[in-house]
């Protein structure tokens, strides 16, 4: 069994879309074991208490520094055996005690195609926000290994998704979702339960 811990800071679409694989089998070994949220009262709680996940929030702001709030995430996935973390639309830095000791299994989405609109300050709407601005007729979601740099691990996944002439941010955010974050955000968390990413532990 891989136990997941999933982190979130909002409404939990991804988080609802790795439930339903789940929930269907297609995880494989994989079992949400824990959802952790940097904000109190977010839908995502709501997702993972009628999945039956247990979770837990941990406030970046009462934390006097990052150290700390870095602490308490890693003591907090310890204390549940967790094997994999994802994180799904979860907007605080992981430090390096999580990325040290989860080296190698820790993944993130990114609604855009890496290393396109990516690295400081690209996630939420501002991403789709400057895909428009760019002109680009394509854009996508990737799954990627996290390391120190942001939105720099490797590639597991990407899927590439049509811009429109109408498209407003809100509207590519919401296709680039459907169309490709729901859909790669799940696969990758199965190829990493089946043993077809290569870890070191």
């Amino acid at each position: 069994m891989t136990r997941i811990a999933v982190l979130v800071s909002g409404g939990g679409t991804n988080l609802q879309a790795l439930i339903d694989a789940w929930k269907s089998g297609a995880l494989g070994t994989g079992e949400l074991s824990l959802v952790i949220s940097s904000k109190p009262g977010v839908y995502a709680l709501e997702r993972a208490k009628k999945a039956g996940i247990k979770s837990v929030t941990i406030e970046r702001k009462k934390f006097a520094t990052a150290e700390d709030f870095d602490a308490a995430v890693c003591t907090t996935l310890s204390e549940e055996n967790i094997s994999l973390v994802v994180l799904a639309g979860f907007l605080s830095v992981v430090g390096t005690l999580v990325l040290k000791k989860y080296e190698n299994r820790i993944i993130n989405v990114h609604p855009a195609l890496i290393p396109s609109f990516c690295g400081k300050g690209f996630y939420g709407l501002r991403v789709h926000e400057a895909v428009l601005k760019s002109g680009v007729k394509i854009t996508g979601a990737t799954v990627h290994l996290v390391n120190e740099v942001v939105d720099g691990g490797k590639i597991i996944l990407q899927k590439a998704v049509n811009v429109l002439p109408d498209d407003t941010p809100e509207s590519l955010q919401q296709r680039v979702m459907r169309e490709a974050e729901w859909v790669i955000l799940p696969k990758a968390v199965e190829m990493f339960c089946k043993g077809e990413i290569v870890v070191s532990i």
